[in-house]
């Protein structure tokens, strides 16, 4: 007999919460990206543009794991306006030597949510500044606030500052990190001034046109982009790619849909350079930061092998905490029970 773990969000928020393990399981991922035969098709995406709505397929397969992940992600971003949340989602869990379902992982976007704060604060641990300490995020939604909370897991933020384009989500932004982090957050007027001496930069919207320029960044500055998962979005200047040490979480895929493919239309990047992913950079195959005055911007697009190794954590700490309902699914001959 076999059969597979259901897990709710309300399990998965109570055995994977955003934390060290998370953070260096995400890691991981991105290392064997980097040094392993990993399989990882690109992004099969539906777009519903009547209701602001898109969605994602993403899977990866990675040598060495028991199991694999697919992942169902939706953005449906008018569902604030009906007290709906704008991300979905779940993840299905299947075993990498029989392909066997192990487990059906009902997040409601929850993981993804996670998994894209981790990539934040690596891409943060190996392309900051050791020494940064003030950190400004634009963007006020769900993951603008984790990226916050997942950069006090690797550097010593003292202050922040959040803008987003309603000032009033951005001071009640603000007012709830300071509370939950215990340090001082404050709504910026503007995002140039959000900018202003921020040692690291996360940008976290759905933006369709740049909100962060370059001339705005001073030397030394970390800038970490995730808004741009898809052709039609983009969040950074081009005109950065002149001034900074890019790395992307992949390659293949910023160049299709990431900061770069914009760049590369707007000419200040070539179709064919080439730069380095952040999967090198951890396994020490590629250059970083190589110098305390010098600009890095990551490029996190979102990938399958993040879901991976995700929805693997979640299993065995499901597993090992109980958690969840078992569900048989075939009988002893294989056949559907």
């Amino acid at each position: 007999m076999a059969g597979m773990l259901i897990l709710t969000e309300a399990d998965l928020r109570r055995i994977v919460p955003l934390d060290a393990d998370a953070v260096a399981c995400v890691e991981e991922a991105f290392a064997a990206l980097a040094t392993k035969a990993v399989a990882m098709p690109p992004i099969l995406r539906l777009d519903i543009p009547e209701h602001r709505g898109e969605v994602d397929v993403k899977t990866a397969y990675v040598p060495g794991f028991d199991g694999f992940a697919i992942k169902v992600s939706s953005g449906f971003f008018d569902n604030p306006k009906l007290g709906l949340p704008s991300l979905n989602g779940l993840m299905v869990l299947l075993s990498a030597r029989t392909g066997l379902v192990e487990a059906l992982l009902l997040d409601n976007g929850y993981l993804t949510q996670v998994r894209t704060a981790a990539a934040g604060a690596v891409a943060a641990k190996h392309l900051a500044r050791p020494d940064a300490r003030t950190a400004a995020v634009l963007g006020a939604g769900e993951q603008a606030r984790l990226q916050l909370e997942a950069l006090l897991l690797v550097r010593r933020i003292s202050q922040a500052r959040i803008w987003a384009r309603d000032p009033a989500r951005a001071a009640e932004a603000a007012a709830g990190l300071a509370q939950r982090l215990g340090i001082p957050v404050e709504a910026a007027a503007s995002a140039e001034a959000a900018c202003a001496g921020a040692d690291i930069v996360v940008t976290a919207t759905p933006a369709t046109v740049p909100i962060l320029q370059a001339d705005w960044l001073q030397p030394g500055q970390h800038v970490t982009a995730m808004g741009s998962d898809s052709e039609h979005k983009t969040e950074i200047d081009p005109a950065l790619f002149a001034r900074a040490v890019y790395v992307a979480d992949s390659l293949p895929q910023t160049r299709r849909l990431g900061e770069l493919a914009h760049a590369v239309r707007a000419g200040t990047a070539r179709a064919d350079q080439a730069f380095a992913e952040l999967g090198q950079v951890i396994a020490g195959r590629a250059p970083g930061r190589t110098g305390a005055a010098e600009i890095t911007l990551c490029d996190l697009t979102g990938t399958g092998v993040q879901d991976t190794a995700i929805a693997a954590l979640a299993h065995r700490r499901a597993v090992a905490a109980g958690a969840g309902q078992a569900f048989e699914t075939t009988g002893p001959s294989g056949d559907a029970a």
